[in-house]
């Protein structure tokens, strides 16, 4: 199997388990979190939604740096809304979609670095970071969005397999 076909079925399979996180997120809670060192739940939820575009930054960029000297930091868009996540993220799985089945194995054998400040924070083949950096830190993120969730009272979907509130046998 090439890897771009592995890739492409990987984000096939965890689009939508990500989506119906996104949709079970409510609106009007941006600002909340667990605790004052946690990232507010409308980011989280942001970074939720616009993590598969990460692929097509990893497929048709060499680098990423977060705070490029004498240049603006990276800032991740502003969405306020679950409607508006939730196109940011159809947006990005399709834009991820798209990268993916215009690449080649070749290239994802190519290095792909990420700085902080000019500096060198990891450099790995790309297919390593979209392994990593993409899919299994989205894994990571949704999980701690279901958290988020149950605090919040709002049903967490089922993803790998039941939820206390979808898809249970009892």
């Amino acid at each position: 199997m090439k890897m771009t076909d592995f890739f492409i079925a990987q984000l096939e399979r965890e689009a939508p388990g990500t989506r119906r996180a996104l949709e079970r997120v409510p609106d009007g809670r941006n600002d909340w979190k667990p605790h004052e060192k946690s990232m507010p739940l409308g980011y989280l939820a942001t970074l939720v939604a616009t993590m598969p575009s990460w692929v097509v930054m990893m497929v048709e960029k060499d680098e990423l740096d977060m705070r490029p000297a004498g240049g603006e930091r990276y800032r991740p868009p502003e969405l306020q809304t679950t409607k508006e996540r939730l196109e940011a993220f159809d947006a990005s799985v399709a834009k991820a979609r798209e990268a993916l089945k215009k690449t080649n194995d070749e290239h994802l054998l190519t290095p792909w670095r990420f700085l902080v400040g000019g500096h060198v924070a990891s450099e790995q083949p790309r297919h390593v970071m979209l392994t990593d950096a993409v899919f299994s830190h989205l894994a990571h993120h949704r999980g701690q969005l279901t958290v988020y969730l149950r605090l919040n009272d709002a049903t967490v979907p089922s993803i790998y397999g039941p939820s206390a509130d979808e898809g249970r046998f009892d």
